[in-house]
């Protein structure tokens, strides 16, 4: 009996913490980093002002850790999809190890764009102006970034100079798209001219 109520106890306090960090990102990526206050979590939430405090001690390490909460939810996400179409690449270059690299830079792609990026911006920004906040989004930025890196290494390519690229790349059109969404098609070819860029450096 005790233990079946101490994975219900369990179970409520993991829902109650999901519940506040979905709706810190919902609030980051519409109202911004000053409009989310601790009031406004908890009401989106469902929930009281209390259940946040004991699940997070401050606002800062509440925003920092819904932000790093849904990136790795989404890489997750990217690895199982990869997983599905077999080994990763090991430096084979046919025709089906090169479509598994263009389809680990779209899932990539997707993982990187959206509220997300509009939520992680929001916190880049006002990380430059408050040392709490900047306190707790680095290590969790180090932490992401190795997550990327070690996806970028196993399906996508091995050298690190390549790495650093890649991922400037699809970072960077995750903040481009913002403003105004790429068109798919478009997306898909610069996505595929990278992948084969990267598949004639290393033959050459």
């Amino acid at each position: 009996m005790v233990s079946v109520q101490v994975r219900r106890q369990e179970e409520r306090s993991a829902a109650t913490r999901r519940a506040l960090l979905d709706a810190t990102v919902n609030c980051l990526a519409e109202l911004g980093y000053t409009g989310t206050t601790s009031a406004a979590v908890a009401e989106r939430a469902g929930l009281s002002r209390g259940a946040q405090l004991h699940h997070f001690g401050t606002r800062d390490q509440l925003v920092v850790a819904a932000v790093e909460h849904l990136v790795q939810e989404r890489l997750r996400r990217v690895r199982e999809q990869m997983e599905l179409l077999g080994p990763p690449v090991v430096g084979h270059e046919d025709a089906a190890d090169a479509g598994k690299r263009e389809m680990a830079l779209r899932l990539l792609a997707e993982a990187l764009s959206g509220p997300l990026y509009a939520a992680s911006l929001e916190l880049w920004v006002a990380a430059r102006a408050h040392d709490a906040l900047r306190a707790e989004l680095v290590p969790a930025e180090d932490r992401v970034n190795a997550e990327l890196a070690e996806i970028c290494r196993t399906y996508v390519t091995g050298d690190p100079i390549e790495i650093r690229l890649t991922l400037d790349l699809l970072l960077g059109r995750g903040v481009s798209g913002l403003l105004v969404a790429h068109p798919g098609h478009r997306q898909a070819e610069v996505l595929a001219a990278w992948a084969r860029r990267l598949q004639g450096g290393r033959r050459g």
